[in-house]
């Protein structure tokens, strides 16, 4: 009888389970999917996702554009591959009179009933409606054409993730995936850059080296995949807060040694990696986001946590001071040696402590005893090691809110709409209050208020709102690590890394994946995308909609990967003349937007033909100074000298502090000047090395005034020799244009 009712118990626990998975996935029961279809598009759909996530780790973070095209190529693939087998699947169940037209019709109707069931659709739109700003931003008054393209191309991609997430989401075994995705990435990243750090795994450009004790006390800072200290800290920290979480629960609790193992063995790596990065603002960031952690704890959860980070910590600060003393390039046998034994006795002593926890009210004493002085030794050894830079690092500090301050200006003049993609990185030469060297703005909100203006900060805060809010009431063990992404990006420029707003919306669909979620949305009959529509325009528009998007996606990463290669096929050393003039046409055709490129194509050519070219390309990019200068170049060699001095005045206003700019134009104008007395303009030559010697006194006296400041000259601005003799030459041919013996040498 016992049996008979367990077995029947067990029945019914199987068939409630089924019925639920059954409205997850389903919707509704006119949509049938066989349990071996649903088990394969998870799979699939799974598979797409972690590939694309360990591709965006793999490619140095995606920071590059030319990284980032392929990307999209491959995701919009990605999302056609799985839309055809999703309608492979799809078994519609056929009405019983129904013949041609109206038997097709209802069963789109019910394929584009069946796609709309996936939950949290609108958590996607956040994104693509950044994509579409940028897209606006194109054919608006941008600073930079190429650059809000670039940008697009990057939401874009960022949007189809998110598409892609969401629908891994809705899937019963969703989680899972998310879980596996995160473990894969999170542990690579980790994993290679400690093992780089030992001196055991090559990694190109993984350890960032210097002599600058404001950059780094050891000489060297750990970068890993992403080859650059800080965005790696604040990954690795994202990453270790989410472990720390789990290895929480699991001390929480009495379990077997190998369970608990398994649970606490990434921490020792990830927190010496983290140390490793020598970020402060990392660090800074992390610490901030473990008291929010601590505090998100129920009270009885607390303490385990604390047990999970001391022995971890303390094992990974004195590996960080054994690495830092070699520089991170230890022979690869007792770098090797020092990580295993480090990684053993973080794990032995995180067992002792959880052992101890778990007995009597002595051995908690005792447990708790040694977590301080675990956590005492850390940060002692830690700040001893790192003293030197937080002594001298104050420079960098300042020079960082000097930045800023010449962003709010800048943002200011377009508040509400922005410039347009990569503003700062096109413009900030030109209104840099010193010579400070900073392509980027350190300052994610900064970046977007500049590009995007306040209608992007918009977007960017109702996406994190939304976010905050689900895994604030279904997943709040993923709080800390966006709160990391967050902090830190406040302060560095990671969220130029398109990596790492893919974890970000990683993190989002894993709080999506919630069985909780899943089931709330299955009772909804419909999907609220687009409600107020009629159903026929409504699936007209979206299927147009979506068709325009990744249609136009693909066909603009597509010229973007076109240009790329034949450009880099044109600069190669192999290509003759010939080739190359064609290779360059081609991606000139391909992209007329990017400088570079327009450049390159304009020094192959007559010289009428390449001044309209670089004309047309100044359109697209009207702060470009390497446009300028090279229209400067052409018009000297002319004998054309008026348009010569107009063309460098406007480029050096756009990068003052380049003093090889400055010498370039001055020895430019006074080749202008001669060619103009050679031709028999003697006034127009006189005029000419006049206007000269005007760009020679400015650029003088801004040399004397960067001298005499006590503001960082970190790109090394002054007034050189050459520059010097280019300024006599001018004098002499202003006052005198019959002069002879004037000196005649190229910069």
């Amino acid at each position: 009888m016992k049996e008979a009712r367990s077995d029947k118990k067990t029945n019914r626990s199987k068939i409630s389970d089924t019925d639920r998975l059954d409205k997850v996935d389903g919707g509704n029961q006119e949509i049938v999917f066989s349990g071996l279809s649903e088990t394969a598009l998870t799979t699939v759909l799974g598979l797409i996702a972690v590939a694309l996530l360990l591709a965006g780790c793999l490619c140095r973070g995606l920071f590059y554009a030319t990284d980032v095209y392929p990307m999209v190529l491959m995701a919009s693939g990605s999302v056609l591959i799985w839309f055809v087998l999703f309608i492979m699947c799809f078994n519609a169940p056929k009405t019983r009179g129904q013949l041609g037209i109206a038997q097709w019709l209802d069963y789109l109707k019910r394929l584009y009933e069946a796609i709309m069931q996936y939950a949290h659709f609108r958590w996607m739109l956040w994104p693509l409606g950044i994509t579409v700003w940028f897209g606006l931003h194109v054919g608006m008054d941008s600073v930079s054409v190429q650059g809000s393209l670039d940008e697009m191309l990057r939401w874009s991609l960022l949007a189809i993730f998110a598409l892609l997430t969401v629908m891994l989401a809705a899937r019963a075994n969703g989680a899972k995936w998310f879980a596996c995705g995160w473990q894969l990435a999170g542990g690579l990243l980790m994993l290679s850059g400690v093992l780089a750090a030992c001196g055991v795994l090559p990694l190109p450009y993984g350890v960032m080296r210097t002599a600058d004790p404001e950059i780094s006390s050891a000489g060297a800072r750990l970068g890993g995949l992403l080859q650059y200290p800080n965005a790696y800290a604040a990954v690795v920290g994202m990453y270790a807060l989410e472990r720390l979480a789990a290895a929480a629960r699991a001390i929480a609790r009495p379990l077997s040694a190998g369970l608990l193992i398994a649970a606490v063995l990434p921490l020792m790596p990830a927190q010496a990696a983290l140390l490793l990065s020598e970020s402060r603002g990392a660090w800074l960031a992390t610490g901030c986001a473990a008291v929010a952690a601590f505090a998100l704890q129920r009270r009885g959860a607390r303490v385990p946590l604390l047990l999970a980070t001391a022995a971890p910590l303390a094992c990974a600060a004195w590996l960080y001071r054994q690495l830092a003393a070699a520089q991170l390039a230890p022979a690869p046998v007792p770098g090797l040696l020092a990580l295993a034994g480090a990684w053993a006795a973080a794990l032995l002593g995180t067992l002792l402590l959880c052992r101890l926890w778990h007995s009597g009210a002595r051995a908690r004493a005792a447990a708790l005893t040694a977590t301080v002085l675990a956590g005492i030794t850390a940060a002692t050894v830690a700040v001893a090691s790192t003293a030197d830079r937080m002594a001298a690092g104050v420079g960098t500090g300042l020079s960082r809110l000097q930045i800023w301050r010449d962003a709010l200006k800048l943002w200011t003049e377009a508040a509400w709409l922005g410039h347009g993609g990569e503003t700062w990185r096109n413009m900030f030469r030109a209104i840099q209050s010193s010579p400070y060297v900073g392509g980027e703005v350190h300052n994610g909100f900064l970046d977007l208020a500049l590009d995007t203006g306040v209608i992007g900060l918009l977007l960017i805060a109702g996406w994190f709102f939304f976010t905050l809010r689900t895994m604030w009431r279904q997943a709040p063990q993923l709080l800390p690590s966006v709160i990391i992404f967050g902090l830190h990006g406040a302060m560095d420029f990671d969220w130029s890394f398109t990596f790492l707003w893919m974890i970000f919306i990683w993190l989002g669909g894993w709080a999506l994946s919630s069985p909780t979620l899943q089931e709330s949305a299955a009772d909804k009959k419909r999907s609220r995308f687009l409600r107020p529509l009629s159903p026929w325009p409504q699936r007209i528009l979206t299927g147009l909609f979506v068709m325009f998007w990744l249609g136009g996606t693909v066909w603009l990463a597509g010229q973007q990967v076109a240009a790329e290669q034949q450009y880099r096929l044109a600069m190669s050393k192999d290509s003759g003349d010939t080739e190359r003039k064609a290779l360059l046409t081609a991606a000139y055709k391909f992209n007329p937007y990017r400088p570079d490129i327009a450049i390159s194509l304009s020094r192959t050519l007559p010289a009428k033909k390449a001044e309209s070219i670089l004309v047309q390309s100044l359109s697209c990019s009207p702060v470009s100074p390497q446009l300028y200068r090279e229209l400067g170049r052409l018009a000297a060699q002319s004998g054309r000298g008026e348009s010569a001095g107009n063309y460098f005045e406007h480029g050096l206003a756009l990068n003052r502090f380049d003093a090889s700019s400055q010498s370039q134009a001055l020895y430019w104008m006074e080749q202008a000047s001669r060619r103009e007395l050679a031709a028999g303009y003697a006034e127009r030559g006189r005029q000419t090395a006049a206007a000269g010697v005007k760009i020679y006194e400015r650029y003088r006296q801004l040399a004397e005034e960067v001298a005499a400041g006590e503001e960082r000259n970190d790109r090394r601005f002054g007034l050189g020799e050459e520059a010097s003799r280019y300024g006599d030459n001018l004098r002499l041919l202003a006052l005198d244009p019959l002069a002879s013996e004037v000196t005649r040498k190229s910069p």
